[in-house]
Protein backbone atom coordinates (compact mmCIF):
# COMPACT_ATOMS: atom_id res chain seq x y z
CA UNK A 1 0.00 0.00 0.00
CA UNK A 2 2.20 2.50 -1.12
CA UNK A 3 1.42 6.32 -1.34
CA UNK A 4 1.05 7.62 -4.82
CA UNK A 5 1.21 11.38 -3.73
CA UNK A 6 4.92 11.09 -3.93
CA UNK A 7 7.33 11.92 -6.77
CA UNK A 8 5.77 9.16 -8.97
CA UNK A 9 3.37 10.73 -11.56
CA UNK A 10 -0.31 9.82 -11.24
CA UNK A 11 -1.12 6.42 -13.06
CA UNK A 12 -3.34 7.70 -16.23
CA UNK A 13 -4.94 4.81 -18.99
CA UNK A 14 -3.33 2.84 -20.65
CA UNK A 15 -2.83 3.40 -24.64
CA UNK A 16 -2.32 -0.25 -25.47
CA UNK A 17 -3.20 -4.06 -24.45
CA UNK A 18 1.01 -4.04 -23.91
CA UNK A 19 1.27 -1.27 -21.79
CA UNK A 20 -1.48 -2.40 -19.81
CA UNK A 21 -0.19 -5.93 -19.05
CA UNK A 22 3.18 -3.72 -17.88
CA UNK A 23 1.13 -1.72 -15.37
CA UNK A 24 -0.50 -4.92 -14.48
CA UNK A 25 3.18 -6.25 -13.72
CA UNK A 26 4.50 -3.36 -11.99
CA UNK A 27 1.25 -3.15 -9.97
CA UNK A 28 1.85 -6.84 -8.99
CA UNK A 29 5.29 -6.03 -8.04
CA UNK A 30 4.96 -3.33 -6.03
CA UNK A 31 1.74 -5.23 -4.15
CA UNK A 32 3.87 -8.13 -3.53
CA UNK A 33 6.92 -6.18 -1.67
CA UNK A 34 4.10 -4.03 0.50
CA UNK A 35 2.46 -7.76 1.39
CA UNK A 36 6.26 -9.14 1.93
CA UNK A 37 7.19 -5.77 4.01
CA UNK A 38 3.56 -6.68 6.31
CA UNK A 39 4.35 -10.45 6.48
CA UNK A 40 7.71 -9.63 7.92
CA UNK A 41 6.78 -7.13 10.15
CA UNK A 42 3.75 -9.49 11.70
CA UNK A 43 6.59 -12.73 11.79
CA UNK A 44 7.04 -11.88 15.85
CA UNK A 45 8.87 -15.29 15.68
CA UNK A 46 10.86 -14.83 13.01
CA UNK A 47 12.17 -11.37 13.85
CA UNK A 48 12.83 -12.37 17.25
CA UNK A 49 14.87 -15.30 16.02
CA UNK A 50 16.79 -12.90 13.92
CA UNK A 51 17.22 -10.59 16.99
CA UNK A 52 18.52 -13.76 19.01
CA UNK A 53 21.08 -14.74 16.00
CA UNK A 54 22.36 -11.09 16.10
CA UNK A 55 22.63 -10.73 19.69
CA UNK A 56 24.75 -14.54 19.91
CA UNK A 57 27.06 -12.97 16.87
CA UNK A 58 28.07 -9.99 19.33
CA UNK A 59 27.93 -12.03 22.51
CA UNK A 60 30.68 -14.42 20.44
CA UNK A 61 32.64 -11.04 19.64
CA UNK A 62 32.55 -9.86 23.03
CA UNK A 63 34.22 -13.13 24.48
CA UNK A 64 36.43 -13.47 21.88
CA UNK A 65 37.62 -9.76 22.77
CA UNK A 66 37.32 -10.41 26.97
CA UNK A 67 39.77 -13.40 25.90
CA UNK A 68 42.30 -12.02 24.34
CA UNK A 69 42.24 -9.08 26.66
CA UNK A 70 42.41 -11.15 29.66
CA UNK A 71 45.41 -12.97 27.96
CA UNK A 72 47.03 -9.90 27.04
CA UNK A 73 46.48 -8.13 30.82
CA UNK A 74 47.96 -12.13 31.93
CA UNK A 75 50.99 -11.12 29.87
CA UNK A 76 51.60 -8.32 30.99
CA UNK A 77 51.02 -8.95 34.54
CA UNK A 78 53.60 -11.96 34.28
CA UNK A 79 56.18 -9.53 32.34
CA UNK A 80 55.67 -7.03 35.77
CA UNK A 81 56.43 -10.02 38.18
CA UNK A 82 59.11 -11.45 36.38
CA UNK A 83 60.79 -7.64 36.18
CA UNK A 84 59.98 -7.65 39.67
CA UNK A 85 61.79 -10.52 40.77
CA UNK A 86 64.80 -9.85 39.00
CA UNK A 87 64.89 -5.94 40.89
CA UNK A 88 64.76 -8.34 43.67
CA UNK A 89 66.99 -10.66 43.52
CA UNK A 90 70.15 -7.78 42.19
CA UNK A 91 69.05 -6.14 44.97
CA UNK A 92 69.45 -8.72 46.91
CA UNK A 93 72.71 -9.97 45.40
CA UNK A 94 74.08 -6.27 45.74
CA UNK A 95 73.19 -6.89 49.72
CA UNK A 96 75.26 -9.82 49.70
CA UNK A 97 77.94 -8.47 48.52
CA UNK A 98 78.15 -5.69 51.25
CA UNK A 99 77.64 -7.77 54.09
CA UNK A 100 80.24 -10.30 52.92
CA UNK A 101 82.16 -7.18 51.66
CA UNK A 102 81.79 -6.11 55.90
CA UNK A 103 82.27 -9.73 57.21
CA UNK A 104 85.81 -9.42 55.20
CA UNK A 105 87.16 -6.08 56.39
CA UNK A 106 85.65 -7.24 60.14
CA UNK A 107 87.75 -10.76 59.62
CA UNK A 108 90.98 -8.43 58.67
CA UNK A 109 90.57 -6.16 61.27
CA UNK A 110 89.92 -8.82 64.05
CA UNK A 111 92.83 -10.84 62.62
CA UNK A 112 95.15 -7.82 62.37
CA UNK A 113 94.51 -7.05 66.33
CA UNK A 114 95.03 -10.76 67.42
CA UNK A 115 98.37 -10.58 65.55
CA UNK A 116 99.16 -7.22 67.30
CA UNK A 117 98.13 -8.90 70.51
CA UNK A 118 100.01 -11.99 70.30
CA UNK A 119 103.12 -10.06 69.19
CA UNK A 120 102.57 -8.16 72.43
CA UNK A 121 102.29 -11.06 74.23
CA UNK A 122 105.40 -12.56 73.20
CA UNK A 123 107.78 -9.30 73.76
CA UNK A 124 106.31 -9.41 77.76
CA UNK A 125 107.50 -12.87 77.82
CA UNK A 126 110.65 -12.50 76.71
CA UNK A 127 111.24 -10.05 79.18
CA UNK A 128 109.49 -11.28 82.23
CA UNK A 129 109.14 -14.76 82.19
CA UNK A 130 112.23 -16.91 83.57
CA UNK A 131 114.61 -18.76 81.20
CA UNK A 132 113.55 -22.23 81.64
CA UNK A 133 109.65 -22.08 81.12
CA UNK A 134 110.28 -19.41 78.05
CA UNK A 135 109.79 -21.98 75.58
CA UNK A 136 107.15 -23.15 77.07
CA UNK A 137 105.55 -20.20 77.46
CA UNK A 138 106.28 -18.88 73.72
CA UNK A 139 105.04 -22.01 72.63
CA UNK A 140 101.24 -21.55 74.13
CA UNK A 141 101.38 -18.18 73.14
CA UNK A 142 101.89 -19.01 69.38
CA UNK A 143 99.54 -22.37 69.25
CA UNK A 144 97.01 -21.43 71.72
CA UNK A 145 94.68 -24.21 70.99
CA UNK A 146 96.74 -27.35 71.93
CA UNK A 147 97.25 -25.52 75.42
CA UNK A 148 93.41 -24.92 75.92
CA UNK A 149 92.70 -27.97 75.74
CA UNK A 150 95.66 -29.38 77.18
CA UNK A 151 94.33 -26.79 80.19
CA UNK A 152 90.67 -27.81 80.09
CA UNK A 153 91.58 -31.74 80.61
CA UNK A 154 93.74 -31.01 83.70
CA UNK A 155 90.92 -28.82 84.92
CA UNK A 156 88.44 -31.80 84.76
CA UNK A 157 91.11 -34.11 85.99
CA UNK A 158 91.56 -31.80 89.08
CA UNK A 159 87.80 -31.34 89.31
CA UNK A 160 87.29 -35.51 89.06
CA UNK A 161 90.15 -35.74 91.86
CA UNK A 162 88.37 -33.14 94.01
CA UNK A 163 84.95 -34.25 93.84
CA UNK A 164 85.69 -38.13 94.52
CA UNK A 165 88.95 -38.37 96.24
CA UNK A 166 90.15 -42.04 96.80
CA UNK A 167 89.50 -43.76 100.38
Amino acid sequence: MTDRTGSEPPVTGAKGPEELRQQIEQTRTELGDTVEELAGKMDVKGRARARAADLRDKAGAMTVQLRSSAAQAGHTVHDKATQAGHLVQDRATQAGHKVQDRTQRAGRLTQGKASETSAALERRAEHSVPQPARPLVMAAIRHPRPVLIVGAALAAIVVVSWRYPKK
